[in-house]
């Protein structure tokens, strides 16, 4: 297996402005949304923080720890957020490293449980997460599946 480099922006503030523009890339929200999440983080305005899996300089995997992943249930908070693997790399393990990673910081941070919203079925299972309930996304009309990881 490769040895990549596992980094938050807490860590590597460098790297926010080339994640931002990364996460805009694979999920279409506007880069200034993550810059301003990053900003927050790095000034300690939130204890939460963006993890992001570096293969040499090159993002391959990322995600972010947000108050509300844009769905109705509001007292479900903080959420993961914008989880992503390259394609080329997937099936490396590298979703459930970023995983750990940010349940390992946030209970670092006495912050204990993170949910996450999603349409997939039995991946998340595998990181120690358990489904928690059903909840809409904001503008959409069916149900996605919530996670919870205590």
């Amino acid at each position: 297996m490769k040895n990549y480099r596992y980094v938050s922006i807490s860590e590597r503030p460098d790297t926010k402005e080339k994640a931002a523009a990364w996460f805009c890339a694979k999920w279409g929200v506007p880069e200034e949304a993550y810059l301003e999440c990053m900003d927050a983080c790095l000034k300690k305005e939130t204890p939460y923080d963006w993890y992001l899996c570096l293969d040499g300089d090159q993002i391959v995997g990322g995600l972010g720890i947000i108050e509300n992943d844009f769905h109705e249930r509001k007292d479900l908070s903080p959420n993961v957020c914008a989880v992503y693997v390259e394609e080329a790399y997937r099936k490396q393990g590298i979703a459930g490293k970023l995983l750990d990673m940010a349940v390992a910081g946030m209970k670092a941070k006495g912050i204990s449980p993170l949910y996450l919203l999603t349409d997939h079925t039995g991946f998340y299972e595998r990181y120690g997460w358990d489904f928690f309930c059903l909840a809409k996304g904001d503008g959409e009309e069916k149900p996605s599946r919530m996670y919870i990881h205590r």
